[in-house]
């Protein structure tokens, strides 16, 4: 009785194993790939299968997206730039007999592919397009990438550069060039905005020009805007256009017709100064003055002479 209990154990222990053996469990995202005596029987899962002990072989496939991280690649760009990048590349198997049959390891097959590819495809494009045109290098990158593997049953789905990392050098250059762009811009906005107000201002002097009232209110107008902010001292230009009124007064104006009028009775001579003519004025007076100082003297006249006949 106790053999046939030990036997019965048995039995029941190798019929377990051989069941733990046989039976397989796959999750949802997982499938397998099933090679009896060494041929490919095919794709199952997921699920509970079976299995032959000792004759079937599985291989698990993870269908989910798998990320993976490309190392940062040293690489010079077209214009002489040494640079390093590093980028990410999503993808996920699409055909699980292929992953496993036609490539020996995937993921590692597909990891070389993408840094390989990384380096001939950046190698080819400019330092400014690796910067400002990533879009169209990450599509490049995934179109090529992804016929590369399409043999092996995986997709790539999206391929995107992460970082660049460019010399010291070149950052402070082109910290430059961004700088010097950034204040031409400004002196172009800075002479076309001086050119409209140039525009607006001659717009102004037309409506001001026929009425200089106009004008003189708009200078007082400013006197008031800068009294407002009471400062201790004001510099305000004054135009000499507009205390010309002022000094052009009617005294101003006989004196100009007094300048005038010798000149034009003299035919066109220029006119004396003020000093010139007290000495006009003054000559007559010297010639009498002289003439009652000389002492009377006799007169050499010769006898026929009207002198003698008067005498």
């Amino acid at each position: 009785m106790t053999a046939v209990l030990v036997v019965l154990v048995v039995v029941v222990a190798v019929l377990a194993a051989l069941a733990g053996a046989s039976i397989r469990i796959l999750r949802e995202y997982e499938r397998a790939v099933v090679f009896r005596l060494g041929r490919l029987l095919g794709e199952k899962g997921p699920g509970l299968i079976l299995l032959i002990p000792m004759i079937d072989r599985m291989v698990r496939v993870d269908l989910r997206t798998i990320v993976l991280d490309i190392p940062a690649q040293d690489l010079i760009t077209r214009d002489n730039v040494p640079t390093k990048v590093n980028a990410v590349t999503y993808f996920r198997v699409v055909d699980a007999n292929s992953s496993v049959v036609a490539v020996e390891r995937y993921l590692a097959a597909t990891s070389q592919i993408a840094q390989t590819t990384l380096r001939s495809v950046l190698g080819k494009a400019d330092l400014d397009m690796l910067i400002a045109e990533r879009e169209r290098l990450n599509e490049a990158l995934q179109q090529i990438i992804d016929e590369q593997t399409d043999p092996w049953g995986v997709k790539v789905t999206a391929v995107e550069i992460k970082h660049v990392e460019i010399p010291a050098g070149m950052q402070r250059a082109m910290a430059r060039q961004a700088e010097a762009e950034r204040e031409r811009r400004a002196k172009v906005i800075h002479a076309e905005g001086e050119f409209q107000a140039s525009e607006r201002l001659r717009d102004a002097a037309d409506v001001i020009s026929p009425n200089p009232v106009a004008l003189q209110l708009r200078y007082m107008q400013t006197l008031t805007e800068l009294g407002d902010n009471q400062n201790a001292t004001i510099v305000f230009p004054l135009p000499l256009d507009v205390i010309r009124p002022f000094l052009e007064g009617p005294g101003a104006t006989s004196s100009a017709a007094s300048r005038d009028r010798p000149q034009a009775a003299t035919g066109g001579q220029p006119t004396l100064g003020a000093r010139d003519n007290r000495d006009a004025l003054a000559a007559p007076a010297n010639i009498a003055r002289d003439a009652d100082a000389e002492p009377d003297t006799p007169s050499t006249s010769s006898p026929g002479s009207p002198a003698s006949a008067r005498r």
